[in-house]
């Protein structure tokens, strides 16, 4: 009986596996506002850019999708919602048992706070906190940076 010899080098297996796989997953932005206007403008920029994103209305539902959507991968939230603040929004993230959601990069917006807020959430390791209305370029560069993308 003949000896068995491989057809494909180590390398040439590595190459063929990297063909097949499948594409990781692309990151989600998750932006987070009561106002639907205002999320879904932020939306529609962010995808025009090539981004992919979702909205949610409130802090629930934002739990809800942090939760079951595991490409979310940055939340953009304003501090001003009802009937549960921005604020509360990220301590409830922070306090999350899985290690990568308790880590999420966050960006806050916000149209009014004052200074003793602004450092609250700064202490909370949050990416950056933006006034409205939004510079969109800054937010961009922010986005870019914080997702990886080139």
């Amino acid at each position: 009986m003949s000896e068995h010899t491989d057809i494909l080098s180590d390398a040439e297996r590595a190459a063929l596996a990297a063909v097949s796989a499948p594409p990781p997953a692309r990151p989600v932005v998750l932006v987070v506002d009561d106002n639907p206007v205002n999320s879904e403008a932020l939306m529609l920029y962010l995808k025009s850019k090539g981004i992919d994103g979702m909205t949610a209305d409130g802090t629930q539902e934002a739990l809800f999708k942090l939760h079951y959507e595991p490409r979310i991968a940055l939340m953009i939230t304003d501090l001003r919602m009802q009937p549960e603040d921005g604020l509360s929004l990220i301590h409830k993230v922070r306090e999350m048992p899985e290690a990568d959601r308790a880590a999420l990069s966050i960006i806050v917006v916000s149209g009014d706070t004052d200074v003793k807020e602004a450092v609250d959430v700064m202490h909370l390791g949050v990416v950056d906190f933006l006034l409205k209305p939004v510079d969109l370029t800054k937010l961009l560069e922010l986005v870019k940076r914080e997702l990886k993308m080139a």
